[in-house]
């Protein structure tokens, strides 16, 4: 006999919203693209990390 899975009422609810709304997926797929996947320049990255000032260890007063 198997034990049915626990499913908060969150998951439930976002599952639930997702089958209604099959659009949304697609656009999180767009935004993604448009926020986080992108081609990345790795002369810039590097110039970037050269350029940064170290932290002092203790900032808090």
């Amino acid at each position: 006999m198997a034990k049915k899975l626990y499913e908060s009422e969150t998951t439930g609810f976002i599952r639930d919203f997702l089958k209604k709304h099959p659009e949304v997926v697609e656009k999180q797929r767009i935004a993604r693209s448009t926020w986080w996947d992108r081609p990345q320049d790795r002369e810039q990255r590097k110039k970037f990390d050269e350029a940064r000032v170290p932290k002092k260890p203790y900032e808090y007063y």
